[in-house]
């Protein structure tokens, strides 16, 4: 269950987060061209570590990540990677202020739908965005647009549509928004089934969330807020089932981790759908598949869960919950690690815990689930503690997971988050036991969210075209652009 005796996070633009006995800190809320010399007949250019793509309007770039790093005993098993471009019908603010104002990505999701056809669902001042892409990833028609949602928090392709989880307007003792889960068809809303409300005295300020479909029935799991009962004015998770009809089905909890800094939901063919939560008040990963990780949820991790100290918002920026070629499940975060975990003795319930970070930076780390119910082992990617490591993201790439992430150099931390400068979008192949199978690779396209697997087992994603900076935290308003790239990596 979660911590109910502690104070409530801000509405809608922030939230709080602490761990036992600690003071709390706001966290906030909430084509371009490239052009680069000696790229032509498609070979890359070199700058130091750095892959450039080159980019316009009227053709894709192609890089081969292979020839970066490479080992001359081994072929490296990163495809080629290409980048296009999709102009955009509306402005899109492209980063939002984190924990302690740090910026991070505004998170895109980017679906596959069973015919080949991609959805990327976006948001813009007058609603989500949905752009439909054909299966050669270029744009058709104009977008879908979800009128007065904020926040894309999960989507799902269809071959008719998608389904989306956002937030609406809602009447509440908050003011707040509302979770809501919201079906396309050919074009039209067939459903737009609230998941928060008076009836079961909670909202929905912000998401954080996952959605997952299973063939049957769709899984979302988001934050929650009390608004009346136990739980008034505090927060937790919700995970709810709904079936293609709009029509609740059984299964889920209305209130689960404590403060939940961390969702990740995986679908199952039926049953619980597979899911994690970081949880501020036992402090760390849990796994809390069927059971709203209450006090006996296995632990996946000890983590310092407040302010930031658990990676960030998840899984839009930090990792997320995939099934792996051995039957098990992955999930990937930044992580500062544990070099002390005890409980709180100043939390009188007995279910507290302290614990005491590692590194002030965070590192690269994927977690392996032998099954949705039990943890495996950990691997962590990077070990430079002068080096922090943010963005954080896994996904099955053929019989083998791709880990992405940002680098954060020369790094100087404080309250959870910290400052420095960015020095590229790594990616690297591991197998399903967690080992390497290829070089950390650097290369020039941003990952801003979720990553959708093709019908052929390559990956696509949608991005800003912009280099982030890690300097300083984020100005007042966001930076905007009016296209969207579209990465394309072969297997």
């Amino acid at each position: 269950m979660s911590d109910v005796n502690s104070p409530a996070p801000t509405a809608d633009s922030s939230t709080a987060d602490q761990a036992p006995g600690a003071g709390r800190r706001p966290r906030g809320r909430h084509r371009r061209r490239w052009t680069t010399a000696g790229l032509a007949l498609g070979v890359p250019a070199m700058l130091g570590p750095y892959l450039l793509l080159s980019q316009s309007e009227s053709h894709a770039a192609t890089v081969d990540p292979a020839g970066y790093s490479r080992t001359a005993a081994a072929a490296d098993p990163l495809g080629q990677l290409t980048v296009s471009q999709v102009t955009l019908p509306s402005a899109f603010g492209y980063q939002e202020a984190g924990y302690n104002g740090a910026a991070q990505w505004t998170r895109v999701d980017t679906q596959a739908a069973p015919d080949g056809s991609v959805r990327v669902a976006w948001p813009a001042a007058d609603g989500v965005h949905v752009t439909s892409l054909s299966p050669s990833l270029e744009r058709q028609g104009s977008d879908t647009v979800v009128a007065g949602t904020k926040e894309v928090s999960g989507l799902v392709a269809h071959d008719d549509g998608f389904a989306l989880l956002t937030r609406v307007p809602d009447t509440n003792k908050w003011n707040e928004t509302a979770a809501a889960l919201i079906r396309y068809k050919n074009g039209s809303a067939v459903f737009n089934k609230k998941l928060t409300g008076t009836a079961s005295e909670d909202t929905a300020p912000v998401l954080d969330g996952a959605l997952k479909w299973n063939g049957s029935k769709y899984g979302a799991y988001f934050v929650v807020h009390g608004a009346g009962g136990f739980a008034d004015g505090h927060f937790g998770d919700k995970l709810a089932y709904v079936n293609d009809a709009g029509t609740t089905q059984s299964g889920g909890w209305n209130w689960g981790c404590s403060h939940n800094e961390g969702i990740a939901l995986a679908p199952s063919t039926s049953g619980d759908f597979a899911s994690l939560c970081f949880d501020d008040w036992r402090s760390g990963l849990f796994v809390s598949t069927g059971i709203g990780a209450p006090n006996e949820a296995p632990v996946v991790g000890r983590e310092q869960c407040w302010a930031g100290y658990c990676g960030g918002a998840y899984p839009g920026s930090s990792g997320d919950l995939v099934k792996t070629s051995n039957g098990g499940y992955a999930t990937a975060f930044a992580s500062r690690g544990a070099a002390s975990a005890v409980k709180n003795p100043d939390d009188s319930s007995g279910r507290g815990w302290t614990v005491t970070p590692k590194t002030a930076t965070h590192q690269v780390t994927v977690a392996l689930l032998k099954d949705a119910s039990t943890p495996g082992s950990s691997v962590q990617l990077t070990d430079d503690p002068a080096t922090d490591h943010v963005n954080v993201h896994v996904t099955p790439y053929g019989k083998n997971l791709l880990v992405s992430w940002e680098s954060v150099a020369d790094a100087s931390c404080k309250d959870g988050t910290c400052t420095g400068k960015f020095t590229g979008t790594h990616l690297q192949v591991i197998d399903a036991n967690g080992t390497t199978v290829s070089a950390d690779q650097v290369v020039n396209a941003r990952i801003a969210g979720d990553i959708a697997t093709l019908p052929d087992g390559s990956l696509t994603w949608a991005f800003a075209a912009a280099t982030p900076d890690y300097s300083t935290p984020l100005p007042a308003s966001s930076p905007t652009t009016t296209t969207l790239s579209i990465a394309h990596l072969k297997g």
